[in-house]
């Protein structure tokens, strides 16, 4: 329902948008972030992976479709915040269950409507992704003095470690579909539904396990290879998750990692991350496929990134072998893939999981069951082999 009740939204540099309230009323702090996604704001909400942000969508009309049980990617909304323009009036889909602000509402997210976001997404690319705070309800009648104040003692994304919000609590399985190759353990760092669906249709006995997880308790499990999800916040903040990925990486245990898998690949090889001035965040992000020569058109939301050599092939600074850059981002040149040449080990930095699409990288899951299918095929050498 569209409101007259005012709210502001507030950038930590000073920066005060007035609009209308939309959603829960109240007060909610966050890293302001933009998603350039046309489609899918269902999706984008609740992606665990925008814990912690207030997102704003560039795309003028939002809430067109309504929502619905089908297309959520986890159980709740978990972005901090919501920013449109204009909110739609009626829902008209065959789909819906329900209006978009109904869910805003039920899962307590403090939205702010009627503002000009090309204006915030302007300032956003020029100053870089900050602290921010949206007001409404009672919290719009604090002095401007004392919402300023309110965001900038707001929590840094840089540092924060946010997969002990969004994973799992407790070990669960998803079954293969059709023929079953093995089995996969997926950390869950904030894991979308449609991840786990795309591995259990390629004959993965799925096992989604908690961020806390030990190698001991992985190797238990006896999967036939690993998986890193995605997740927010900093990867620089996820030490255990990159000593326990180089302990079984030491094992030989396959892996694939998407997003902050990336992220936590390139670490655990021993190279450095870093943050984006304003990330990418959206469904027409062109990458180049360094191998193959391939454009692809992908999905993305992730403000930090791999610092690695973009050219030929290098050492791992901590001692994997063999590595080199597979795929770069063709906007900035940011690394968007690494591939392990002496271990079974590959990540990409965007979602070929996308939901609303586009799905030109869904070969990839492909790709990661050929590689344990051709692991299986192979016989193991014994002790006393030629090496």
């Amino acid at each position: 329902m569209i409101t007259t009740e005012p709210a502001v939204l507030v950038l930590e540099d000073g920066r005060r948008y007035e609009g209308r309230a939309y959603g829960a009323r109240g007060r909610t702090l966050g890293e302001a972030v933009f998603a350039t996604g046309m489609t899918g704001y269902q999706e984008t909400l609740t992606d665990p992976s925008y814990a912690g942000q207030i997102v704003m969508q560039t795309a003028p009309h939002i809430g067109n479709t309504g929502v619905n049980d089908t297309d959520k990617e986890s159980s709740k909304i978990w972005v901090a915040g919501y920013v449109v323009r204009d909110p739609s009036r009626v829902v008209s889909n065959f789909r819906a269950q329900r209006s978009l602000d109904d869910d805003l509402e039920t899962d307590g997210v403090v939205g702010i409507s009627g503002i000009d976001t090309r204006a915030v997404t302007r300032h956003l690319r020029s100053l870089g992704a900050m602290r921010a705070g949206i007001f409404s309800g009672a919290e719009y009648e604090l002095s401007a003095t004392e919402q300023l104040n309110a965001v900038r003692s707001g929590a840094e994304m840089a540092g924060q470690k946010l997969s002990t919000v969004v994973s799992t609590p407790e070990r669960y399985q998803v079954p293969a579909v059709g023929e079953r190759i093995g089995s996969v353990a997926v950390l869950d760092l904030g894991v979308k539904t449609s991840t786990l669906n795309y591995l259990s249709a390629r004959g993965f006995d799925v096992e989604v396990l908690p961020e806390s997880i030990t190698a001991d308790e992985v190797r238990a499990l006896e999967p036939d290879s690993l998986f890193y999800s995605n997740g927010p916040g900093d990867p620089e903040a996820s030490e255990t998750h990159v000593e326990l990925l180089q302990d079984l990486l030491r094992g030989g245990m396959p892996y694939f990692g998407i997003c902050f898998g990336n992220q936590l690949l390139g670490r655990a090889l021993g190279f450095g991350t870093y943050k984006l001035p304003f990330g990418h965040r959206g469904i027409n992000q062109p990458v180049l496929d360094k191998v193959t020569g391939r454009v692809e058109i992908t999905s993305q939301n992730h403000g930090f990134a791999v610092d690695a050599p973009r050219e030929g092939i290098v050492d791992s600074p901590a001692g994997f072998g063999r590595v080199e850059v597979s795929h770069v981002s063709l906007n900035d040149d940011v690394v968007e893939g690494i591939r392990c040449l002496d271990l079974d080990a590959f990540s990409v930095q965007y979602h070929p999981e996308a939901a609303a699409g586009p799905h030109d990288s869904m070969y990839l899951f492909d790709r990661f069951r050929d590689m344990i299918l051709a692991k299986k095929s192979t016989p193991a050498l014994s002790e006393g082999d030629d090496q």
